[in-house]
């Protein structure tokens, strides 16, 4: 169709408009398709290589906490498991933020099977699979802000001439010589000539019989610090490390405080002279049935079902304190072959904890009441046994609280804590279960002076929000208390929905008087015993712990352990085992 380019087209009908529009729409389209394409010369984007040699590196501690019902455990074990260990986790936010350099890197976004050789790493609990720990410390060398030692004139401030086998970065000479393989320079290891500071030892007695190295600098806080002198603040000018490997963490592991100069000598695990747990529980320890329709194994002396004795838990686990032999209330393992089972409690306590209670009315009706506990008039309440030691063998807290849990119950008295540490006695472990993992939390971790009576942490940890302007990592956007106030109130609505749902199934129906028991009840055979888990577990007639079948004696089980190693026995396999353990381990020369 021919069209005049000068004619008036607000004279088109709509019909010549449509097919003018459709014609200029198809000379475009076939206009479009005879240019070819253009060429995208996308530059790609080329990774750049993290040297580490530029980097100084430092040793320090961290103060963490976790919730550990999904992991399994704290510890890396090269064993497949069947959840993520919370090692794994800090191991991978260590890597990702570049604080670490594990040998034979170099990517540190596959950094591979853990390993920390060469980073002084050290831990202070390993704790099991589903228990949580508030006041975890772990210690090791990463990355620093500290520049890379200079050597500079005296006079004007040149600098001097390039050491052999250095090179320059920036103004600094790197004092830590680049090496032709990869493998040799991606490491944590302290740099030639890097000045780092620490405290003074915790024991100065049995440190000053070592040499003194001199790469440390001793801080004296009643002098001028030496860091002034290298215009270097050790925090503030200091990689904010907690802020940077919280935002790479899961959200129920969280960073808390560093210490930026741990004393001399230190170590997260043999520093350590106090752990302190906590073992959560409710009053109720589960649902109480009603007088009228309780149909299992009653004991004329037990407490009504569901609920504890408190007083006597208390008597009992005064009865910890002190030092004892607590080969009755561990797992024994030949692999470690133990053979000192004593061990020191501090104290050990059971205490209410205050504004962790739930409003579950229901139980507070008569027909649930037990007669016999004076703290059942009121709504339930949440108890811990707290309890501070110097050191914990494997599985020992979580068999005294079991203890304790029977001892509540009114199935044992509180003299069984006694006959259990009398191993000359009982020197053999009755078969009993121990309670579950996840009402546990490893509560603080305690570095005291040795000389020190009253065991009062020494070491200077510096939390997340204290120092100048930095009050944002803490409470601001994005920050610790926000990240926890979500985790916090994930769950407290699901505790919220749950028990709106039992008060509302609690009130339905008929009255509680009017119910009636079935006949053939599962649990008509059965007596429920409280272990610390969700519900109780359904067992026949109890059986008290002194009449149950015993375990063979710590000294037969290391014995067969190393015989079946391949050692002459027990004492050959302390010789030969931590003969090739020492061998084993980083920086070991044969002779």
């Amino acid at each position: 169709m021919e069209i005049d380019a000068k004619e008036d087209y607000s004279m088109w009908t709509n019909e010549k408009l449509i097919a003018r529009v459709t014609q200029l729409e198809a000379e475009l389209k076939s206009k479009n398709e005879s240019i070819p394409p253009m060429k995208k010369n996308w530059k790609k984007r080329t990774e750049r290589v993290f040297d580490p040699s530029k980097y100084c590196t430092r040793f320090v501690a961290f103060k963490l906490a976790y919730l550990g019902k999904r992991y399994n455990g704290f510890e890396y074990t090269k064993t497949k498991t069947p959840l993520p260990t919370v090692e794994e986790e800090i191991w991978k936010a260590l890597n990702k933020t570049r604080l670490i350099f594990p040998v034979g890197g170099p990517n540190p976004m596959k950094p591979g099977d853990i390993n920390w050789e060469g980073m002084d790493y050290s831990k202070c609990g390993r704790t099991d699979k589903g228990v949580s720990a508030f006041g975890q410390v772990i210690a090791l060398r990463v990355r620093s802000n500290r520049p890379l030692a200079t050597e500079r004139k005296a006079v004007g401030g040149e600098l001097n001439e390039k050491p052999d086998g250095r090179h320059k970065v920036g103004e600094y000479w790197n004092m830590f010589p680049q090496e032709e393989t990869a493998g040799d320079e991606y490491n944590t290891l302290p740099r030639e000539n890097a000045i780092e500071t620490a405290s003074p030892s915790l024991d100065p007695e049995r440190y000053a019989r070592k040499e003194l190295s001199t790469n440390f600098q001793v801080l004296d806080h009643e002098e001028k610090d030496y860091d002034e002198a290298l215009d270097f603040d050790p925090t503030q000018d200091e990689i904010q490390y907690c802020s940077l490997l919280n935002r790479q963490l899961p959200p129920d592991i969280r960073m808390l405080a560093w210490c930026p100069s741990p004393p001399l000598d230190f170590s997260a695990r043999f520093s350590c002279r106090e752990r302190r747990y906590k073992y959560f529980f409710t009053q109720p320890a589960f649902s109480p049935t009603p007088h009228h329709l309780e149909t299992g194994i009653k004991d004329t002396n037990s407490m009504k079902e569901g609920w504890l004795d408190i007083k006597a838990m208390q008597e009992a686990a005064k009865l910890y304190e002190g030092l004892h032999d607590f080969r009755n209330f561990c797992k024994v393992d030949g692999g470690k072959q133990i053979s000192n089972y004593e061990r020191r409690i501090f104290s050990s306590t059971i205490d209410e904890v205050e504004d962790q209670t739930s409003g579950l009315a229901y139980v507070k009706g008569s027909d649930f009441l037990s007669s016999k506990s004076p703290s059942s008039t009121s709504n339930p309440k949440v108890y811990t046994f707290s309890l501070n030691g110097s050191a914990f063998l494997w599985h020992q807290v979580r068999h005294m609280v079991a203890i304790l849990f029977l001892v509540g119950q009114r199935l044992e008295k509180p003299s069984i804590v006694s006959e259990l540490l009398d191993v000359k006695t009982n020197p053999r472990r009755p078969i009993y279960e121990m309670a579950t993992d996840t009402p546990l939390v490893l509560w603080d971790c305690i570095f005291p002076q040795t000389s020190d009576p009253e065991r009062k942490d020494a070491i200077q940890w510096h939390y997340v929000g204290d120092g100048p302007k930095s009050g944002d990592a803490k409470y601001g956007t994005a920050g610790l208390m926000d990240n926890l106030w979500e985790t916090w109130r994930e769950r407290k609505i699901d505790e919220m929905l749950a028990g709106a749902l039992v008060g509302v199934v609690s009130k339905q129906g008929n009255e509680v008087s009017e119910l009636e028991v079935g006949d053939g009840s599962r649990g008509s055979k059965s007596q429920k015993i409280f272990d610390g888990d969700d519900r109780p577990r359904l067992q026949g007639r109890y059986v008290p712990v002194m009449q149950k079948h015993l375990m063979e004696p710590v000294e037969k089980v290391n014995e067969k352990y190393a015989i079946k190693k391949g050692f002459e026995g027990s004492e050959d396999m302390k010789k030969q085992g931590y003969r090739t353990l020492k061998k084993m381990g980083p920086g070991y020369q044969a002779p």
